[in-house]
């Protein structure tokens, strides 16, 4: 699954790719409660990378859940 993260006053997105097992709830709420704080938007990646955002810099959270699947490129 890709998250992908708007951020206000830029134009590129932020995109992380989540653990293939991750469950679409609970990373909703992850998100929910992330940007419910006010303080930092927190989520860990399928190689265990942390990337924190500001929540008030979020503009938008897109979540595909399809993409686990859709691996393009040398891998890695």
């Amino acid at each position: 699954m890709n998250v992908r993260i708007g951020v206000i006053r830029s134009q590129k997105e932020i995109e992380v790719e989540m653990d293939p097992d991750s469950d679409l709830e609970s990373v909703k709420k992850a998100i929910t409660t992330g940007l419910a704080s006010g303080e930092m938007l927190w989520l860990t990646d399928s190689r265990g990378r942390e990337v924190g955002v500001p929540a008030a810099s979020v503009a938008y959270v897109e979540l595909d859940p399809s993409s686990a699947s859709r691996s393009i490129g040398f891998g890695g």
